[in-house]
């Protein structure tokens, strides 16, 4: 282990943070708040300058570092974000104690959009706006950022970008580095910024434009508004979104292919026809189930797309009360909130790959079942998916899964209910936000216990960065010297 790498790295990442914070600042003084709320944010911005000088100012004699590093950086530096970037919402007294402020923060880093706050109302324009930006860094990811922006790079940062995107398989779309980080950060700014002039040609305020569209981009979920989407009451408003949350569902690396105009692979992509063959049978499937509850089948089509995007990217926006529908459209939206969006994109969840391939893997086992000597490939995007790749996917799923239902055995000591327990886990562990029970999309996550959101914000940090990072940090013989 190359700890000084790791020191000097993170330093250098949280000196980045530190100026990105200037940004809510900057809001603080433009909306006229007051000199405490200003002071949180310069108290932070200095904490953060100082820890990262304090970790980077002494350069290793060898930058040299491999995939284990990587992991540690990427983990580590999640986790002292989301601690930093929690500070000026504490200091500022809006959150009561540092927990629930951690929980924040990590849900807005982490594009999870779980909230501990009731009234957001009630926040200063600078804390929504933190909130939504956090949104902003954590979609494509701070250390992509970071990359793609940091003046000195190596070829050993590759280690870290595969930690950070997530999905089964990472790809860089040209071949340098620093090139990959700065293609895909410039696709995702230029949709953001389309957007917010979209929302704003619909009707939203400029403010509440540029929040909500950090979170469609992000595909995080915090809104300024505490009934979320529904206070707008805008079809314009509605379709706008629904639409962009599914497109920043999609693998960022086929917008790439789409600049080089190369459409039909792009169309080609077998992720892609998966993502939204789920998407119209999920959204068949709960207009089925629901339509008696509706006089107007117009309204129910909205409520209904609008709904399943922001799920199935992990958005969590909402423009109705989804736990009012019956049972069985929450087993389609849990399902949705599983499998998530593609692998490359801005999204939580398992990852619309995975779950192909997942699927794949369990015919060609049943075949081989039936037909002992029979070789079955697994095919994916036409090409046949590797032994080493089959046994990472499965290392993967039982990773996920023990970790998914340690969460949730811990959750159950404080929830009220099972489906409320099950589905905290499922919304946070996966990234989406809102769940079912007391934590649905009219609820939040304030009246649990320090214990459950801390182990809950962890759980969100794991699953954005896909658990191994997580794991190895905390792996005390990830830490031995090599």
């Amino acid at each position: 282990m190359n700890r000084s790498v790791i020191r000097h790295v993170t330093g250098r990442i949280l000196m980045l943070l530190g100026a990105l914070m200037l940004a809510p600042l900057a809001v603080a003084f433009y909306y006229g708040e007051p000199a405490g709320q200003k002071m949180s944010y310069a108290i932070a911005i200095a904490a953060a300058e100082a820890l990262g000088l304090l970790l980077a100012y002494k350069k290793p004699a060898q930058l040299r570092f491999y995939a284990r590093e990587g992991l540690v950086i990427c983990a580590l530096v999640w986790i002292l974000m989301s601690l930093l970037g929690a500070l000026p919402i504490f200091i500022s007294g809006e959150y009561p104690n540092f927990v629930d402020a951690f929980f924040e923060i990590s849900s807005g880093l982490t594009t999870t959009g779980a909230s501990v706050m009731g009234n957001v109302e009630g926040l200063y324009h600078s804390t929504l706006f933190w909130r939504s930006f956090t949104h902003l860094l954590g979609g494509m990811g701070v250390l992509v950022f970071a990359l793609a922006l940091l003046p000195k790079g190596n070829a050993e940062g590759v280690y870290i970008l595969k930690a950070e995107m997530p999905g089964p398989m990472f790809g860089k779309v040209v071949s340098g580095l620093k090139s990959t980080a700065r293609i895909l950060y410039a696709i995702y700014l230029i949709m953001t910024a389309l957007l917010i002039g979209v929302l704003m040609w619909a009707g939203m305020p400029p403010f509440d434009a540029v929040c909500h569209a950090f979170g469609a981009a992000g595909t995080g979920g915090f809104g300024v508004k505490n009934t979320s989407i529904a206070y707008y009451d805008n079809a314009n408003i509605d379709y706008i979104l629904a639409v962009a949350m599914l497109l920043f569902g999609i693998n960022f690396n086929l917008y790439y292919l789409l600049l080089l105009r190369k459409v039909k692979a792009f169309f080609r992509s077998e992720e892609l026809k998966w993502y939204f063959a789920i998407i119209v049978a999920a959204g068949a499937l709960i207009c089925l189930n629901i339509r008696p509850l509706y006089d107007n089948v117009g309204r129910m089509a909205r409520d209904v797309f609008f709904t399943v995007s922001s799920i199935i990217t992990t958005t969590g926006y909402s423009v109705t009360d989804f736990g009012r529908w019956p049972l069985f459209s929450h087993v389609v939206l849990l399902l949705l909130m599983f499998g998530g969006a593609m692998a490359g994109s801005t999204a939580g969840g398992l990852k619309i790959s995975r779950v192909a391939l997942y699927s794949k893997m369990s015919i060609a086992e049943l075949r081989r079942q039936r037909e002992p000597g029979r070789v079955v490939p697994v095919l994916f995007n036409g090409k046949a998916v590797s032994r080493e790749n089959r046994a990472h996917l499965m290392g993967y799923l039982i990773a996920y899964i023990t970790l998914f239902f340690l969460l949730v055995l811990i959750t159950s000591l404080d929830a009220p209910d099972f489906i409320t327990a099950f589905s905290a886990v499922v919304a946070t562990f996966n990234n989406i936000g809102p769940g079912l029970g007391v934590v649905g999309p009219v609820g939040n996550y304030a009246d649990f216990n320090a214990v459950t959101k801390l182990m809950l914000s962890l759980g969100m940090i794991a699953g954005r960065l896909e658990i191994w990072p997580i794991i190895i940090l905390f792996s005390k013989r990830s830490w031995h010297k090599a």
